[in-house]
């Protein structure tokens, strides 16, 4: 190749990386986001200009679902429900419920029952039998879907209730579960099985789709029974990984929230199908299951409002006592990590629980480039050992617990499709604490004095990583 088109391309890729760079800044991004991608495009040749194309698009400016059908779905519940303005809002949290109800149309829901899982096989058991009781449908959504041992067993449960007739609807993540064979889903189609995928990665729309995965964990069976929390279907999640068991968290709710459940999956249908289903045979009447209130927030890049953020940022501020937090990356952006600062300062008991292991070294490493500046400022770490904690778990004042598919991160809070349990109620609190205490028990305090004497390069290391944290 002659010097002459050597320099020719070069000076191509040169206004390349230029021109993205102004459309990069054009786009009025989080301004640390944009700083991060600017990095990206000038230290790393070529491997930046990919990675921006892959990841750094947004395809949620193509109108996708219109903002009337948005509100539509999201309003389905509230109309089938009934009135609900009459229901006595929990003094101490009434601030985050009308914030939740005015951002997302999310209502506040009585009339629940919870059930807590720490474990796949305990899950995986206890879904099996409502599987096999369901009546009318069963709608799933998983961001990871495998075909292994407990993948077919679950597909085996889902075929056997669609020969008998009843409506079985499936989402699976096209990133998550890309490892599935396609004649997984064949196998399912076959049976009358509507399986498909969320934002299929194929060219030529593969570079705007990848960045944009839903997260969501979600299965809703005859309108009153519902599941959500980090436990996806594979096998890892039982037999975990040479290193180390798979600790998460699940949760079991039979009643209205369940509707709640129903009108996300019904959101993430019409996405990936363009059908719109609103009929009432999906929010049946309910009965009493117990006396737990509920709202279940969806939040993803279709929404105009950061749902889970504000959410989240609000039950930070609203806490007088203690804020326990379980997330397997800690990657908060400025304002979660000054909120949660400043509630150490005025006295709270804030601890954070992660992982000692990750399944995603780059990301531990940015995790552990943010944990010094809240050891100073009083919050408590603890590094579980015995295993991989995967658990997404918050508890405030032992009053309200979080429960869902939301990660502590940028990816999480910006970029998923997820979906995340508001409850209010002291006994759901107090089983999420007894959870929290003995996975205490199976992890490390951290302290300054012994964070702060690890080997220079280890720090360096973090501290490089976390220039790229608003990308991860």
């Amino acid at each position: 190749m002659s010097n002459v088109l050597i320099l020719v391309l070069e000076i191509i890729y040169a206004l390349t990386i230029v021109s993205v760079i102004i459309v990069v800044i054009s786009e009025n991004k989080n301004p640390l986001k944009t700083l991060s991608w600017v990095m990206v495009l000038i230290f790393l040749p070529f491997i930046g200009l990919i990675w921006y194309l892959t990841f750094g698009q947004d395809f949620t400016k193509k109108q996708v679902i219109s903002k009337r059908m948005y509100n539509k779905l999201k309003r389905r519940p509230l109309d089938e429900i009934g009135a609900l303005e009459t229901f006595v809002y929990p003094e101490e949290h009434y601030n985050l419920i009308k914030l939740l109800k005015n951002v997302d149309n999310t209502p506040l829901l009585g009339g629940n029952s919870v059930e807590f899982f720490t474990n796949a096989s305990d899950k995986y058991f206890v879904l099996l039998k409502d599987i096999e009781n369901a009546k009318h449908h069963i709608h799933i959504v998983y961001y990871v879907f495998m075909d292994d041992e407990m993948g077919n067993k679950i597909k085996d449960a889902l075929i056997k209730k669609s020969l008998e007739g009843v409506e079985v609807r499936l989402i699976y993540d096209g990133f998550g579960s890309r490892k599935t064979k396609k004649s997984f889903w064949e196998d399912m189609r076959k049976a009358g099985i509507e399986s498909e995928p969320f934002l299929k990665l194929a060219l030529p729309k593969f570079t705007s789709r990848l960045n944009y995965r839903n997260h969501r964990k979600i299965v809703v069976i005859d309108g009153k029974v519902g599941y959500m929390g980090g436990i996806n279907i594979a096998d890892r999640y039982v037999k975990g990984f040479e290193w180390g068991q798979w600790r998460d968290t699940h949760v079991r709710i039979e009643g209205k929230s369940v509707q709640g459940l129903q009108s996300v999956f019904l959101i993430d249908w019409f996405f990936v199908t363009q059908t719109l289903i609103t009929s009432r045979n999906y929010f049946p009447e309910l009965p009493i299951f117990g006396d737990v209130s509920m709202q279940i927030v969806n939040s993803g890049p279709l929404s105009n409002d950061d749902e889970m953020s504000l959410g989240m940022l609000q039950a930070i501020y609203d806490a007088k006592k203690s804020i326990f937090i379980q997330t397997p990356y800690f990657i908060p952006p400025d304002s979660m990590s000054q909120a949660l600062q400043a509630a150490a300062k005025r006295g709270l008991d804030v601890r954070i629980m992660v992982s000692a292991k990750s399944d995603v070294p780059l990301v531990q490493l940015a995790s552990q480039s943010f944990i010094k500046q809240i050891l100073k400022s009083g919050v408590k770490v603890y590094m579980y050992e015995d295993g991989f904690l995967h658990s997404k778990l918050m508890v405030f004042d032992n009053s309200l617990t979080l429960i869902g598919s939301v990660n502590f991160d940028f990816r999480s809070f910006e970029h998923n499709f997820e979906v995340e349990a508001f409850i209010y109620d002291e006994g759901v609190a107090e089983k999420a604490l007894q959870i929290f205490v003995q996975d205490q028990h199976k992890s490390q305090i951290v302290s300054l004095r012994n964070w702060m004497k690890r080997p220079k390069r280890q720090k360096f290391m973090e501290s490089f990583m976390r220039l790229f944290a608003p990308l991860m």
